[in-house]
């Protein structure tokens, strides 16, 4: 057996405890496989991408990323180069003599790996005869118009080519190879049916069946182990996906996936339990002053209240100082992003405010991309008219100053009522009746093609949140992703984030869910599900998750109705905070980012090949399945002091008295508040073993 360092994990809630030795990293090669190498589609982009530092630092220069290549990627993000170990330039060199087209380089991100990369069109003359041996290893057939899984076929047996050829010319060292998602699956099952001696994981983000059923309103998760899997897949012409994606997972040595919520989904969809969970992390950067992110959450509001003022010209009777910026943001998925029952618990939250009277403003933005034919001129207008006031307050500010400053150089108290003549007056005048709209503000800033059949303009409609000047509760659709040279709002995706109050995303499928996980680690209090990964993980990590900013819906085991009452609760007792206690929440919010760093989460993954190299080489490394620990194991404890929540420390009005902010200062410590926080996230955490035996519960309501 190799001999390593002794390394003991203990997992959460009473889980199995592993004894694994710390891998010989340099008697080892570790290839990760995915379509998303370099080539940015979805999540499995930010995973990979963010992962990359932690993994580089770990493995050096035997780490390798195999990917497609495509011409603009490789020239705007990957540096070319020569291989520098022997078995993958022998292995590149091999397969370009045969007709392929192999690039190597260094992808210029965080840690700079190694990364492979294959031209899937340049060997697609192939294609027939690879849908041959895919058929004889695994009896899939794959349809000649589905042109993407034919891509994958491609990727896949370059991929079983190139492992082979390292395989043949890596002496002594033992080959690990890392697969994400049906897409890489394929290169894994010719692998394993040529007999390959490598170590082979699977890791699936969300399945297949289940992205398809989610998004036709299924009530997936009261029926994961009613559905007939071959019929469901059968009907939606993915059956060959399916299989695919089925067949990769049984041939894995290890089988992982990103959450417990999906562990479950997968165990009833692809029939196999997930042996690891193996969360996503964040390359997490600490900011040498302290609370340098409250500042940057001043500034980026700053110019989030620059677009509201224009947006809302004429309409303006709201103090922005006490205005809250809310947002969703992600793919149009109206009801598995729970954009649904969040416009629906908006309705209630303007009816509470409206009802209580409070002098709270609420204004939300809907980040979703859509299909639009160009910016909305109402909402250009709205700027262009803000632009002009600012212009000409300046203007007659300076010329103010001007006659104030010589009035002053004379010994002279100037009068106030001389010193603007009546142009200055006719111009301001002029300037006030340009505020002035006949029409409401718009509640989309672009046009829309689809605009009588859009689901968040068509719900908005039924509820009536029309931007009315009595309403507390406003919304904003931006139609596209933001970027930092729009002339509507020109901040980009992570200023914006650190702008606003409050991220929302109640999702109903979500099997991980970076969304929240980024605003976490911004600082940012955010609003998730127990269906969703990331609610899951810190349901399991932190003792009262609402201390932390991190609001937890059950969309599980409550009725739609309930839910929505329960996220409608957590916005009204967010907009009932004082100041100050937002404050606290940002600071508390943002100390669980060490939870999300890749430095720690990376741990699950360590394990994962701990285990899969167990399996395939038993002989050279074993994993020691030791008796179960006592303790409950690591987790963020309740907050001792005030204020925990904001429901049980505020009273049932909206505004907060200085009486109470002053017992807050008295009661709560932040120095020694987050001097514990630091020791617990030193603990040494769980790797998230999935039990065998253990029955799941499965949601009561579609949600």
């Amino acid at each position: 057996m190799l001999r390593g360092r002794s390394l003991s994990v203990t997992s959460l809630s009473g889980l199995p405890r592993w004894e694994v030795e710390e891998l010989p990293v340099e008697e080892l090669l570790l290839f990760e496989v995915a379509w998303e190498v370099t080539n940015k589609v979805g999540g499995i982009y930010t995973v990979i991408q963010t992962k990359a530092k932690t993994t580089a630092d770990e493995w050096g220069d035997n780490y390798f990323l195999i990917g497609p290549y495509f011409e603009h990627n490789m020239k705007t993000q990957v540096e070319q180069c020569e291989p520098v170990n022997d078995a993958v330039r022998r292995a590149v060199d091999a397969m370009n003599k045969h007709g392929c087209q192999v690039h190597f380089g260094r992808w210029l991100i965080e840690g700079s790996p190694y990364v492979v990369l294959f031209d899937i069109g340049f060997s697609a003359w192939n294609l027939d005869r690879w849908k041959g041996d895919l058929w004889e290893a695994c009896s899939v057939g794959i349809p000649y118009h589905d042109r993407e899984a034919n891509d994958m076929l491609i990727f896949g047996s370059l991929t079983a080519w190139f492992l082979k050829e390292v395989t043949d010319h890596a002496d002594d060292k033992h080959v690990v190879a890392q697969f994400h998602e049906w897409q890489a699956g394929i290169g894994l099952i010719l692998s394993r049916a040529r007999k390959l001696p490598i170590a082979t994981i699977f890791t699936t983000h969300a399945t297949l069946l289940g992205r398809y059923l989610c998004a036709a309103n299924i009530d997936f998760y009261n029926h994961l182990d009613k559905f007939n899997i071959d019929k469901e897949a059968g009907e939606r012409q993915i059956y060959h996906r399916y299989c695919m994606e089925r067949a990769s997972v049984h041939c894995a040595h290890v089988f992982t996936t990103v959450s417990e919520i999906t562990a479950i989904e997968a165990e009833h969809m692809l029939k196999r339990k997930p042996d690891v969970v193996t969360p996503n992390g964040l390359n997490v950067k600490k900011f040498s002053a302290v609370h340098e992110f409250q500042n940057l959450h001043a500034m980026y509001k700053a110019r989030i209240q620059d677009f509201v003022r224009g947006h809302f010209y004429g309409h303006l009777d709201f103090d922005l100082e006490k205005t809250l910026f809310l947002f969703i943001a992600g793919r149009y998925e109206f009801s598995n992003k729970g954009a649904d029952i969040f416009l629906e618990s908006l309705s209630r939250l303007n009816f509470l405010l409206r009802m209580h009277k409070s002098d709270v403003t609420v204004v939300v933005f809907f980040i979703m991309p859509a299909k639009t034919n160009n910016f909305n001129v109402e909402t250009l207008k709205g700027q262009a008219v803000r632009k002009q006031l600012w212009d000409i307050a300046h203007s007659v500010k300076e010329k103010f100053g001007k006659k104030l400053y010589d009035a002053l150089l004379r010994g002279e108290i100037p009068d106030m009522n001389n010193i603007l003549d009546r142009d200055d007056l006719t111009i301001m005048k002029r300037a006030i009746f340009s505020t002035q709209r006949q029409s409401l503000p718009p509640v989309t800033t672009h046009n829309m093609i689809d605009d009588s059949t859009d689901p968040i303009l068509s719900t908005i409609r039924r509820i009536g949140l029309f931007n009315n000047r009595t309403d507390r509760v406003k919304v904003i659709l931006h139609p596209e992703f933001l970027s930092s040279t729009s002339p509507l709002l020109p901040m980009d995706y992570e200023e914006f984030v650190r702008g606003c109050h409050l991220g929302v995303f109640p999702s109903y499928y979500e099997p991980w869910g970076y969304t929240p996980a980024e605003c976490t680690v911004m600082g940012i209090p955010s609003v998730t599900t127990n269906l969703s990964g990331f609610g899951c993980f810190m349901q399991e990590h932190v003792a009262d998750p609402t201390a932390y900013g991190i609001y937890i819906v059950d969309r599980r085991f409550r009725s739609p109705d309930d839910s929505c009452n329960q996220l409608t609760q957590f916005l009204y007792g967010f907009c009932k905070q004082s100041r100050r206690q937002r404050i606290i929440q940002r600071n508390r919010t943002e100390r669980l980012s060490d939870l999300l760093d890749w430095r720690y989460l990376g741990r699950y993954y360590q394990h994962a090949r701990h285990l899969t190299l167990s399996r395939a080489f038993p002989d050279k490394f074993h994993v020691e399945l030791t008796s179960p620990p006592t303790t409950e194991g690591f987790k963020y404890p309740r907050p001792s002091s005030v204020p925990p929540s904001p429901s049980g420390s505020q009273a049932s009005s909206p505004q907060s008295s200085d009486v109470e902010d002053e017992v807050e200062d008295e009661r709560y410590d932040e120095e020694k508040e987050a001097e514990r926080d630091r020791l617990n996230i030193k603990s040494p955490f769980a790797l998230s073993h999935v039990p065998r035996g253990k029955k799941k519960l499965h949601g009561e309501y579609k949600n």
